[in-house]
């Protein structure tokens, strides 16, 4: 599995939860793109919808969704987010639930509704043993929606999905599921959810390039968004540039791709999601699973360590965050990237995101690394 990667062998590679490396092949279907493209510029661009096509597929595969019509290629996720917030006819009294822990991401774009009469409850799911009753607390039948993420990006912690998949939908509510750092890294099924919109930029946990994302619309849920972003691209007949007056928005989630397509990113994603779904998201998820529990193993076993992430595997997928005491954190990020250790400095400490292809003999290092850390 360590062959699906080129990376610099003075490197260990722990920031799948910021900016993933492209896997060898996601690197080579870019080049091969490149030379085309230089040589025959756009002559073989029916092929490149095939392949936008194929993404999409494997897409729907990647996180069971019903079929690839509910599936739009985006910019990133504050776009779909965005695409989510404006279209939504909102009405007085109207609330939005998220957590206490979100990406700004999935905080400023529900806070600029207030202008519009909407509340924001923001639920406390910090130290907590049951974070998703603290997010069922705030729903009632106002609750219009409930937006979060399913891994959240400095804790680690993981939400319990399906679960409050069904509280929205005993409250009548809709359901928005930020994915950016779960898929790719463990499973996801937007059915067993029963999500309405699920949205994921491709540069984490799925080994992808940065300015393409994945969104999630169920088909059922097409009608509760008005479209905000128009143009030749989110139309029926997006080949019939003539008769433009009697258009029509595509009957397909294509509906929120107004313009051009990223095809580079295409090429590029589309090789990633082919390497996941080759391996396998079970073996994926057990790897991933089994990292985070071998750094929780040995650092458990290290003094002054305060692991911030959860330690329970139900509750964690790829994400390990940490500080030391006695350390300042910013003092021993920079130590570890004098090291080699691609990291971040999240949620008041170190975060390690190894995806599937890491080493036991990486995270020894890590551990060796921090016990003998003492800032001069």
């Amino acid at each position: 599995m360590q062959n699906d990667f080129n990376l610099d062998p003075h490197l260990l590679y722990m920031n799948h939860a910021a900016v993933a490396p492209w896997p060898v092949r996601s690197v080579e279907a870019v080049k091969k793109f490149a030379e085309e493209n230089g040589r025959v510029g756009s002559s073989h661009y029916l092929n490149w919808l095939e392949t936008e096509q194929t993404l999409k597929n494997d897409l729907a595969k990647l996180i069971n969704a019903a079929s690839a019509d509910e599936i739009a290629l985006l910019k990133n996720t504050s776009e779909g987010l965005s695409i989510i917030a404006k279209g939504i006819q909102w009405q007085a009294g109207d609330n939005i639930v998220i957590s206490n822990e979100e990406f700004p991401s999935n905080f400023i774009v529900w806070d600029a509704l207030r202008a519009q009469g909407v509340e924001l409850r923001i639920a406390n799911i910090s130290d907590t043993d049951y974070p998703e009753k603290a997010i069922i607390e705030q729903m009632d039948v106002n609750t219009r929606l409930l937006s979060i993420s399913a891994v959240q990006y400095a804790s680690g912690l993981r939400m319990n999905l399906a679960l409050l998949g069904k509280a929205c939908k005993s409250f009548k509510a809709l359901y928005c599921v930020d994915a950016i750092q779960q898929i790719g890294a463990v499973q996801f099924d937007v059915q067993d959810m029963d999500a309405d919109f699920v949205v994921a930029d491709g540069h984490k946990w799925m080994l992808g390039p940065e300015g393409l994302a994945l969104f999630y619309c169920k088909k059922d849920s097409f009608d509760e968004l008005q479209l905000q972003q128009f143009g030749w691209h989110m139309v029926e007949d997006l080949s019939d540039f003539s008769n433009m007056k009697n258009w029509q928005p595509a009957a397909n989630a294509r509906r929120f791709e107004c313009g051009s397509p990223n095809t580079m990113g295409i090429h590029a994603l589309q090789a990633s999601i082919s390497l996941l779904l080759e391996r396998g998201m079970h073996n994926i998820e057990t790897g991933v699973l089994a990292n985070i529990q071998q750094l929780v193993t040995l650092f458990s076993q290290l003094s002054d360590i305060n692991i911030i992430s959860p330690t329970d595997i139900s509750r964690h997928a790829g994400i390990f965050s940490f500080n030391k005491q006695g350390a300042e954190s910013q003092l021993l990020y920079q130590y570890l990237l004098s090291k080699g250790v691609v990291c971040a400095l999240r949620g008041g400490g170190i975060r390690f995101s190894p995806h599937y292809y890491n080493q036991k003999s990486e995270f020894e290092k890590l551990a060796e690394w921090v016990d003998t850390y003492t800032e001069k």
